[in-house]
């Protein structure tokens, strides 16, 4: 009996025993399999997300400015690629136009003059769909500040005329931008093909610059020679019309003058409506005229054969003055209450008493001289086979000045302390030592130049 007891406990035991282990290895099984789905969580959490850019403005464009590819900053936490919307764009394009963490500053493309509100920036990061916030540029406006210069003149047809300007003072130019579109200039059966009128003669004044052409076409600027729209001309342009050669401001009145003694002057101070109520002055029909200036509340114009004309009631009549030569005079400018005109042969007059009469002055041993103007008590004349020459004695005398063009130079101003004169083959040369030397400015075409002025 006491020994089946002993076999009942021991059998008892074993299967407790056993049971035990059975338990054991479980709960050992499931400890192993608890950490592996707990490094497997970590795992996940650790996988690095990506995100969009975050982009924020930091130094704006300056406003206004008269630089037409200005600077502008942006920051960005993430590397990644630029796209630019709205009315901006920058030559940051090579390979792609890329960002950096950090501040970045891009150059903007070349502007035309206006106000820009609506240019846009964002960076995509690593992924296609990591699109930063849209960053607006605060809003900027170019425009010619006090160094403009436009520069005018010919193609062989109307559409290749030139329109040139620079906003850096007369160091580069831009091409500006013609009403080509406007069927107005191709009347009476010419086509762009065949019409050829040139851009003569072109003045500043009233915020607007005006210039005037072949036909009797006038055109004016209000953007700073940015773009040029068609004026309301007193002629139907068209070959039979007068052309008109040169054109100055005064007393809030723009004046043109060209074949034929053909005078017009603007009937506003913007010049976008003009009459030809003096249309023939007392020179006659053969009367052409070449140039034209205001001073002293007298506008004064000249042209073939020596012919001076002037008028003292802002432009609505015109009387012959005495001339003291028979040459054919080309430009004319006003400076210490002197008016100067130039011609052939170097032919060089000059009036003290408001361009009632005329007196020769030394000649300048030039040969022909097409345009003149005044600045810092100084003249300068300007003409063939890159000629120039100046005078300091209130146009008495002159001296040949050495020039860094042979190319004929057709016209010549001043503003900003530089004289800019233009020609031949778009040559444009400039002098900022008051005419004293001179040097080329890199030029943005190669046809001729006739006329240019500045944003007095």
């Amino acid at each position: 009996m006491k020994s089946l007891l002993s076999w009942f406990i021991l059998l008892v035991s074993i299967v407790v025993l056993v049971s035990s282990c059975s338990s054991s290895e479980e709960s050992q099984t499931g400890s192993t399999d608890n950490p592996t789905t707990s490094n497997d969580n970590i795992t996940n959490t650790t996988d690095p997300t990506t995100t969009a850019p975050v982009i924020a403005e930091v130094t704006a464009v300056t406003t206004p400015t008269g630089d037409p590819t200005p600077d502008y900053t942006f920051s960005s936490d993430q590397a990644g690629t630029i796209t630019y919307g709205g009315s901006c764009s920058s030559s940051n394009t090579y390979p792609y136009p890329t960002a950096t963490n950090g501040n970045n500053t891009i150059t903007l493309t070349s502007l035309i003059d206006g106000t820009y509100s609506d240019c846009t920036i964002t960076v995509t990061g690593d992924s296609a769909s990591d699109v930063s916030n849209t960053l607006t540029m605060s809003s900027f406006t170019i425009k010619c500040l006090s160094k403009c210069f436009v520069a005018v003149g010919s193609g062989s047809t109307y559409s290749e005329n030139a329109l040139t300007r620079s906003q850096d003072n007369g160091t580069s130019w831009d091409m500006g931008k013609l009403p080509t579109s406007d069927t107005t200039l191709y009347t009476a059966g010419w086509s762009d093909k065949y019409f050829i009128a040139s851009i003569n003669g072109v003045t500043f004044g009233n915020n607007t610059f005006v210039a005037v052409g072949g036909y009797g076409f006038i055109l004016r600027s209000t953007d700073n020679g940015s773009s040029f729209d068609l004026a309301t001309s007193p002629y139907t342009i068209n070959y039979s019309s007068h052309g008109l050669r040169g054109v100055a401001f005064g007393n809030s009145t723009f004046v043109g003058v060209g074949d034929n003694g053909t005078i017009v002057r603007s009937t506003n101070s913007d010049g976008s409506s003009w009459d030809n109520g003096t249309s023939q002055v007392k020179c006659g029909s053969s009367c052409n005229l070449w140039g034209v200036t205001f001073g002293n509340n007298t506008f004064v114009g000249v042209g073939r054969d020596g012919n001076i004309v002037r008028s003292t009631d802002n432009g609505s009549s015109f009387d012959n003055a005495t001339s003291p030569t028979g040459n054919a005079l080309y430009g004319t400018t006003f400076g210490n209450n002197t008016f100067v005109a130039v011609g052939n042969s170097g032919n060089i007059v000059r009036s003290t008493n408001n361009g009632s009469s005329w007196d020769n002055a030394t000649n300048s041993n030039a040969n022909h001289l097409y345009g003149v103007t005044f600045g810092n008590n100084t003249f300068v004349g300007v003409g063939d086979n890159g000629n120039i020459v100046r005078s300091t004695d209130n146009g008495s005398s002159w001296d040949n000045v050495t020039s860094s063009t042979g190319n004929w130079l057709w016209g010549v101003t001043f503003g900003n302390n530089t004289f800019v004169a233009v020609g031949e083959d778009g040559v444009v040369a400039r002098s900022t030592d008051n005419g004293t030397t001179w040097d080329n400015s890199t030029r943005s075409t190669t046809k001729r130049l006739y006329s240019i002025s500045f944003t007095n």
